[in-house]
């Protein structure tokens, strides 16, 4: 049995947890959080899970001194996670950090220069690459179907952020900014699809109708909940984000498209087709990708936690290099800071920053 642990039991670690339930070698036998409430609703999710035998903490550093882990799944704050990983460095675990890695490019070049040299070993958690349609969809474009792909388009039409623990969410300052908290799962993809690097984004956003109404300590949240994003790859590529967060109605809550000189490919989410349209008008052939109804109820991703976790748990049994690693999670911030970056100057951002860690 691989051991696990988890910092974290909120909202989404408590989706790490149902989805490790459905991986038969793994043993749950640690879990931290300090908010009470978190670490009762864990508690309460596994007691219907005896192969486990948990014991909870409600201070992380307690955990890791008493509890030898095979893996952690940090799943904390945003704001925390930089503070957290430095604290895991001198174990010899797998760590999967929960996106995004952390908020600043300064604590990303931090930890560029930690992870080179830590006994443990880190994954990031931008589990959108495996949800099942997405895979797909990019093995396909991977695989040449529309030619060489000039370009992409993102849609995430949405419901406003979820509430969380004391609010935390709410403020630019926890979480890096939306373009951080919530787009770094699609700069991601794009680098991904793409196979290429930005070298140029630009961002028009802002803050027209979430949250508005709402006061913490007299403050109103500052996070915007609406943007365009354009992203210019060095291969000539363009890219668009097209972000609304106050879009419940939706019926397709994500689209992504590719097109290149042979057509045009597609998906929808939650929909689940993977289209292709060629030039010739001979199409549209659609192909429908079904997730495991097991995966489906274990947490809020359409399936994209599950098979995240289950490459995670193969890369750290088998002692093989993780999917997604540290560079992508800080080039994916980068992404994120930069656009802000770009909706605060009202102009275009060059890429890579000056205090990225990692030039092209």
């Amino acid at each position: 049995m691989t051991k696990y642990g988890l910092i974290g039991a909120g909202m989404m670690g408590q989706e790490h947890l149902a989805n490790l339930n459905l991986i038969e070698d793994a043993e749950i036998i640690a879990i931290a959080d300090p908010d009470a409430g978190s670490l009762n609703a864990s508690r309460a999710m596994m007691q219907n899970h005896p192969r486990h035998g948990v014991t909870y903490y409600d201070q992380y550093q307690d955990m890791i001194e008493k509890e030898a882990c095979d893996a952690i799944i940090l799943a904390t704050p945003n704001f925390t996670h930089f503070g957290i990983v430095q604290d895991l460095a001198h174990l010899d675990t797998a760590i999967l950090i929960e996106k995004p890695i952390c908020t600043t490019m300064e604590d990303a070049r931090a930890l560029a220069v930690l992870s080179a040299k830590a006994k443990c070993r880190l994954a990031v958690g931008l589990e959108y690459r495996y949800m099942p349609p997405l895979a797909r969809f990019i093995r396909r474009a991977h695989a040449g179907e529309t030619g060489q792909v000039r370009m992409l388009s993102i849609r995430e039409h949405r419901f406003p952020f979820l509430p969380k623990v004391n609010d935390w969410n709410r403020f630019n300052e926890n979480t890096g900014g939306t373009l951080v908290e919530k787009c770094c799962h699609f700069f991601d993809l794009m680098r991904h699809i793409l196979r290429d690097e930005p070298v140029r984004i630009y961002a028009s956003g802002a803050q027209d109708v979430n949250h508005l109404d709402e006061s913490y300590d007299g403050r109103t949240p500052d996070i915007i909940d609406n943007a365009f994003v354009v992203v210019d790859f060095r291969g000539g590529a363009r890219a668009v984000l097209d972000l609304c967060m106050y879009a419940e109605g939706s019926e397709q809550q994500e689209a992504v498209h590719v097109v290149g000189e042979q057509g045009k490919l597609e998906v929808t989410i939650p929909g689940a087709d993977v289209i292709w349209s060629p030039r010739d008008k001979s199409g549209p052939f659609v192909e429908h990708v079904d997730t495991p109804d097991e995966a489906m109820r274990a947490g809020q991703h359409h399936g994209a936690t599950y098979f995240q976790l289950q490459a995670f748990h193969q890369a750290v049994v088998s002692g093989t290099p993780f999917e997604i690693t540290v560079e992508d999670g800080i080039r994916s911030l980068e992404m994120g800071v930069a656009a802000h970056r770009s909706l605060e100057t009202g102009q275009a951002v060059t890429l890579p920053l000056d205090d990225t860690p990692y030039k092209t």
